[in-house]
């Protein structure tokens, strides 16, 4: 009834905005035929233009598709080697062929697709994708390249569509979709194994469903609206769980909502149960559903990955145990004993093995360092010993003494026979804990080197009396300082390989779970095997601790200043196009791919952000001035098709220049995208109410450079073959190592 009230008034309380009037065409239409009007059913022939203008929203896309699919996929296959990160992902798509549990920092939806790839092309995983190694036979690389290569194809299209979206006229269209077609950039990486032609795919989709949704904004809760809202939530769950760099967009879309809302809210005349819905419907369609695509990505990488592999130690000891193949928990003995070998698993979300080597700290005491582990080697192996004042452990005829809650034991590193020890000196990262060293041996130590059990819960029994591999929690106390054994996601430097940091916190919180530990793998002869784990991890569990794992080994991706690294590159270099990135070996006598973009699309787009602030600038102080030079539909077409791409770029290229951790060029790429959307809008507002004469001009120059200059550069898209310096003439600057000479 409000509805219907709501519409006899005039308004539309899907949105707080007045109702739009009847167009005049309809209201001619609906008055009754007058005599005079027969003379104008006379029928009359379409011009060429008419007909242009009808069909061109048809042919144009399909036009501008098939042209993406001959630059992408032409000679895809002519270099038959393992190139630049091909080595990574298709190596991870493998483990999901072979069923084997891998760890990566990116999320597993696009390696998932590159598994997929490779059993469409009949590729059985055995291939260990080594960089530089010659693909064999039975790999059909094309295939999978050409499968990788479709997302980047499909972007072309989804850019036509979204610049019309956008509102801008068609030859701007034209010219955001030839700078997205003829981007040397994005024609080049989308023709190998990696995961960024999908990561740009899911981009530009959730920017084309966004801006579908934002035209629906007149017609709320019809069919329409809600396909593009769960549609932008759909697109937005796939390409987060591609890569991480898919919240940026997120972002985008969110900042979006909260202004739509916002405004939503100001309109007094909206019933507040309508607002409500508004809101429901968002949450359900922007969070609730890209999040549950985001967790059904990972628990298919579950279900699949149901082998042991090189990815194990990330995961809990329990999630490890259940998987097949796997040596954690199998035929260890259940209860723990002095005398037993064990590994110590740390419990927090992305925790590894309790680690030691012989390196050193290189400050405070300068002793053994100790350190968390993801990797599995020996020296995660540790025995656990009686205190110095109890008597000694003797494995030849001591009766087997259980340790348990309260216990005060110490742990002797096997290989190098050093105590796991404490004391009063600041911890090298974390300075309000206490550092963790390895120290003396079996007779040289001293109360230090002890450390109490506390249990705070078992799997398997309510008698805390003993220790059990896989599913008792515990800590360690430290008797003497009275801190608490911890390993936090925090990496030392260089000097300590990259390590999680092991400290004695002072805080005592029975809560952190980077104090929690369990014995992972254990050994002891003297003891019956078991099969620990027949206890299950629970999803929600191993869902957060690998996330958590992936953040942190993303966030220890750090430049390491003793090596130089010749693809890596700045933040600041990339909207300029400084330089770019050889993708692989530099000789004659195979094929050669460089990763550089279009020259004038770059400068092109990077312009047009600054030049974008200036208009910005122009019109608010002419506003102030009290001049009116923008009617309202020219500031919402200011706001929607400028302003928000500019905020996208914004979104994508602002993390990269905070970060720590070692960047490329191909982060810019999602960026680049939105500078493109922001160069089209620019094009279009200054060229709008120009004669013909004039758009043509203008218009055909931008098209013939940046098709002129796509085709200059197409060799380093398509593969360089022969000598490099016969490509020389590409080598505009010193940092374009297109060629040696």
């Amino acid at each position: 009834m409000a509805a219907e009230k709501a519409a006899a008034s005039g308004a539309d309380y899907g949105d707080g905005l007045r109702k739009r009037p009847v167009p005049s065409s309809q209201a001619a239409s609906a008055r009754p035929a007058q005599p005079e009007d027969n003379k104008k059913f006379v029928r009359k022939e379409k011009s060429f233009v008419e007909n242009f203008e009808e069909w061109e929203p048809v042919f144009a896309p399909i036009l501008f598709t098939i042209l993406a699919f001959a630059t992408r996929l032409w000679k895809i296959g002519l270099s038959n080697i393992v190139t630049w990160d091909e080595a990574h992902f298709g190596k991870f798509g493998s483990y999901y062929i072979k069923h084997e549990y891998y760890f990566d920092v990116h999320p597993p939806l696009g390696k998932m697709l590159v598994g997929l790839s490779g059993v469409l092309a009949g590729y059985n995983g055995s291939f260990e994708f080594k960089s530089g190694e010659k693909y064999p036979e039975e790999v059909n690389y094309a295939f999978m390249r050409a499968f990788n290569a479709l997302f980047g194809i499909l972007c072309i299209p989804m850019a036509y569509f979204t610049a019309r979206e956008l509102n801008l006229r068609r030859p701007a269209v034209w010219l955001v979709t030839l700078m997205v077609l003829c981007e040397n950039s994005y024609t080049t990486i989308s023709r190998f194994i990696l995961l960024d032609s999908m990561l740009l795919f899911g981009t530009v989709a959730t920017v084309l469903c966004w801006a579908k949704f934002h035209n629906q904004r007149h017609n709320s809760f019809e069919p329409e609206w809600f396909f593009w809202l769960f549609m932008t939530g759909i697109s937005i769950g796939c390409v987060c769980s591609v890569k991480l760099v898919g919240l940026f967009v997120t972002a985008l879309v969110g900042l979006y909502t909260i202004e739509d809302l916002w405004n939503k809210f100001g309109d007094t005349k909206m019933p507040l149960h309508i607002l409500s819905t508004h809101l429901f419907c968002r949450v359900i369609g922007l969070i609730v559903i890209p999040f549950l695509i985001y967790m059904l990505s990972f628990a298919l990488h579950f279900a699949i990955l149901d082998r042991s592999g090189p990815g194990d130690a990330q995961m809990s000891s329990l999630f490890q145990a259940n998987l097949r193949g796997t040596n954690v928990g199998k035929n260890s003995p259940l209860e723990i004993v002095y005398g037993s070998r064990a590994t110590i698993k740390n419990m927090g979300y992305g925790g590894g093995l309790l680690h030691s080597h012989v390196q050193t700290y290189p400050e405070g005491s300068q002793q053994q360092q100790v350190t968390c582990y993801h990797h599995k080697d020996a020296n995660n192996d540790w025995f656990f010993y009686p205190n110095r004042n109890e008597p000694d452990y003797d494995p030849e005829s001591e009766e087997l003494r259980y340790i348990g809650d309260g216990s005060v034991i110490r742990l002797i590193h096997s290989q190098t026979g050093r105590n796991l020890h404490s004391h009063q000196i600041a911890a090298p990262i974390t300075k309000s804990a206490n550092e963790v060293s390895a120290y003396g041996n079996l007779t040289i130590g001293d109360a230090k080197d002890h450390w109490q059990v506390e249990v705070i819960r078992d799997a398997a029994s309510r008698d805390y009396s003993k220790l059990r591999t896989l599913t008792t929690a515990f800590r360690l106390k430290h008797p003497v300082l009275g801190c608490y054994l911890r390993a936090g996601n925090k990496n030392l430097p260089q000097w300590g390989f990259k390590q999680i940091e092991v400290t004695c916190t002072k805080e005592n919180n029975p809560k952190d779970a980077y104090t929690h530990w369990n014995v992972e793998s254990h050994w002891n002869d003297k003891l019956p095997p078991s099969d620990p784990g027949v206890y299950k991890s629970p999803f929600w569990h191993d869902f957060v601790h690998l996330n958590v794992a992936m953040m942190t080994s993303n966030n220890a991706l750090v430049p390491d200043p003793d090596k130089q690294d010749d693809l890596a590159s700045q933040w600041w270099q990339w909207p300029i196009l400084h330089v770019g990135l050889r993708m692989c070996g530099w000789d004659d006598n195979i094929v050669k791919y460089f990763l550089l973009g279009n020259p004038f699309v770059y400068w092109g787009s990077t312009a047009g952000l600054g030049v974008l602030g200036l208009v910005v600038a122009w019109y608010l102080v002419r506003w102030q001035r009290g001049y009116k030079d923008l009617r309202p539909a020219d500031v919402d077409q200011i706001h929607y098709a400028g302003l928000y791409p500019a905020a996208g770029w914004f979104l994508h290229y602002l993390p990269f220049v905070i970060m720590a951790r070692v960047t490329y060029v191909h982060h810019y790429y999602p960026a680049l995208y939105f500078a493109i959307l922001t160069f089209g809008f620019l094009a279009d507002w200054f060229l709008r109410n120009r004669n013909a004469g004039v758009q043509g001009v203008v218009y055909g120059v931008l098209y013939s450079v940046i098709v002129g200059l796509y085709i200059l550069f197409i060799p380093i898209c398509w593969g360089m073959t022969g000598s490099n310096k016969q490509y020389s003439y590409l080598k505009w600057f010193d940092t374009w190592r297109v060629s040696d000479s």
